[in-house]
């Protein structure tokens, strides 16, 4: 299957090489399994047995496999064919996984279709947040809700040096942990009243925004890293519900 034309190709292309290293160290790495993922889990419902999940960008299939195994009913989608491999092969013959993009209207899935969506660190590689967020809501049924992560806007205006905080622009920086050399990894960077537009305007609303904190085991992995990130925010999370 070739990407659709409307897709960031770079991005595309780091992922299908990055995809069995990222399979392999993300379980365990500390931004991963020590920052984003006990935010991210905290922001979940205590019961979502039986619950129809869409887990949007969803990888190797981490987050599915903490999904199924609380119950829920889970369909995984990611834009890279060899990531969504990994995520058939971590999780068996439990949950479905489709490839397709996000950048692309969502007409694989029907109107009301999910109880929750799940998305981690996956919608700085789309442009336009505000459609994805729109074919999000119309795939929620009313009262369902919808989790995700992205870089912290305020962290990412510094770190890239931006000259405008308010434009929505493309980004790129150097990611090391992964391969034993750095890779280039391409994403876009979106200003917080750019999200909570985007929810707002697509008639999501906001129940909880966490800047969260690291747990302790990020310390022993990565020592600085882990004080630095306990005064300045490198992801935020948010909850939101269909109207």
């Amino acid at each position: 299957m070739s990407i659709p034309s409307s897709s960031n190709p770079i991005a595309y292309d780091t992922y299908q090489t990055l995809a069995t290293a990222y399979a392999d160290r993300a379980p365990n790495k500390e931004y991963n399994a020590y920052y984003d993922r006990p935010a991210m889990l905290s922001l979940l419902e205590e019961d979502l047995a039986g619950q129809n999940i869409l887990d949007a960008g969803c990888g190797p299939g981490i987050y599915s496999e903490i999904l199924l195994k609380k119950g829920a009913e889970v369909t995984g989608i990611d834009v890279s064919e060899n990531m969504v491999q990994h995520a058939q092969t971590r999780n068996g013959d439990q949950g479905r996984f489709i490839v397709g993009n996000l950048e692309e209207p969502l007409s694989m899935f029907q109107d009301q279709q999910f109880d929750g969506v799940l998305s981690a660190l996956a919608i700085s590689y789309v442009k336009d947040i505000s459609a994805l967020f729109g074919e999000f809501q119309r795939i929620l049924k009313p009262g369902a809700w919808f989790c995700f992560s992205t870089e912290h806007p305020f962290f990412s205006y510094g770190y890239f040096k931006l000259e405008d905080y308010f434009e929505t622009q493309s980004v790129f920086c150097q990611w090391r942990g992964f391969t034993d050399e750095p890779i280039t990894m391409h994403s876009y960077y979106h200003s917080l009243s750019c999200i909570t537009d985007a929810l707002l305007n697509n008639g999501l609303v906001i129940e909880r925004i966490l800047e969260a904190k690291p747990v302790a085991e990020f310390e022993q992995k990565h020592p600085r890293a882990y004080a630095e990130r306990l005064k300045f925010p490198s992801f935020i999370h948010f909850r939101a519900r269909k109207a």
